[in-house]
């Protein structure tokens, strides 16, 4: 027992190390929006590239959300909100908006969407739709979609163009910095990001030799040329990850990505209740494992005896009185912990927020338990005020 005891130790401590050594999944703090004007942006680019901004019960966010969109004007050449079904008047708030800016937008009613589709895909798919069919649609060459409760930086539209003309990248997509504003939030949200960019290493997303694809469905640019090239959001409509799906669809066209971090792109949303976010991650957990559950198995094996057992190890060697093991699992906790810390600094997190990765991992390994179980036993969630069937968001 005592030596599966110590190879458990060392094998944790390898696997940490391997992991430090990947160059690929370091933290892509090099991937980042800029933040300032961009000079080399030419004028009248804006006139190709139009918004289209999906939006179901968003009456509380779009008071702090919306106006950052509509002070871009010059960047581009039409913004239309959709509404999705929404029961708190989410249209009318945005009109209201809208005419206060002085700025021209328009807001739409996205109606039922087809059978299997997701609302926001559907909303979004009727804003391109209504966008073609609208005179002046032979000059949009890009589409920009951003979540409504997602807070613009200044010039975010240009800075997104910037990339995607002199990067030749035919989708960029931004990470946002999430809400962190709760403690549950500050538990989660930095894992979530972390996990995220472990699964699909931006670095990876960037090369187009790799077939790694991946985007953040908060704020997406993606060519014309290559939404159309695809079949439109039509291809992605019944996808239960429509953003990476959208990017894996682009990337296998021949397309070009780009996937990176903000400082000061905020989702102004806030999750602080652990339902809230467990239904966010329960959504989606099973299907990205590809419903297979073999998969699901390995995975949940794997989050225990690699991200949650390390403080495990030590406090079980310290019982023991087994200095090697210990020690090996003192170090692997460490590199852990440093790993970590940059998803921690992201957001604004005090250091203490470094050693919160096994517990954080703890939560995410019951949701996904528990999002394969909704599968199985065909139970959905609610989201957004909307009952969804299993497959649906």
């Amino acid at each position: 027992m005592s030596v599966l005891f110590l190879c458990w130790s060392f094998t944790v401590l390898l696997f940490w190390v391997v992991l430090c050594l990947d160059f690929r999944r370091g933290w892509p703090r090099h991937l980042v929006l800029p933040d300032d004007p961009l000079p080399t942006a030419q004028e009248g680019q804006g006139r190709e590239l139009a918004v289209v901004i999906p939006a179901r019960n968003e009456a509380q966010t779009l008071a702090q959300t919306l106006p950052s969109l509509l002070e871009q004007s010059e960047d581009y050449a039409r913004l239309v909100l959709v509404d999705d079904r929404s029961g708190d008047g989410t249209g009318a708030l945005a009109r209201e908006l809208m005419v206060a800016s002085g700025e021209t937008a328009e807001v739409l009613d996205g109606g039922e969407p087809p059978p299997g589709w997701s609302g926001k895909t559907a909303a979004a798919a009727r804003g391109v739709e209504h966008i073609l069919s609208s005179p002046g649609a032979g000059a949009i060459g890009w589409f920009l979609f951003t979540d409504a409760d997602i807070r613009h930086s200044s010039h975010s539209i240009r800075a997104l163009r910037q990339i995607a003309l002199e990067q030749s990248k035919s989708l960029v997509s931004v990470m946002v910095r999430l809400n962190t504003g709760g403690w549950w939030e500050r538990l989660l949200v930095p894992a979530f990001v972390w996990f995220f960019q472990l699964l699909y290493p931006f670095r990876s997303v960037a090369k187009d030799t790799s077939s790694v694809a991946a985007a953040a469905g908060g704020c997406l640019l993606v060519s014309r040329e290559y939404l159309e090239k695809i079949g439109g959001l039509e291809s992605i409509g019944t996808e239960v990850i429509d953003d990476v799906n959208l990017a894996a669809r682009v990337k296998q066209a021949g397309g070009s990505l780009w996937l990176g971090l903000s400082r000061k792109m905020i989702s102004v949303r806030r999750t602080t209740s652990l339902r809230e976010i467990s239904s966010m991650v329960t959504r989606t957990a099973f299907d990205q494992l590809g419903y297979r559950y073999l998969l699901l198995i390995l995975t949940l094996l794997g989050l225990f005896a690699f991200f949650i057992s390390p403080p495990l190890l030590c406090v079980v060697a310290l019982v023991r009185d087994e200095p090697p093991a210990g020690l090996a699992a003192a170090v692997a906790m460490s590199l852990q912990t440093v790993k970590y810390w940059p998803a921690v600094r992201h957001h604004g997190l005090p250091p203490r927020y470094a050693l919160s990765l096994p517990l954080a991992s703890c939560l995410y390994l019951w949701m996904t338990f528990l999002s394969a179980w909704n599968y199985r036993w065909g139970k959905g969630e609610t989201w957004r005020g909307r009952t969804l069937g299993v497959g649906e968001h």
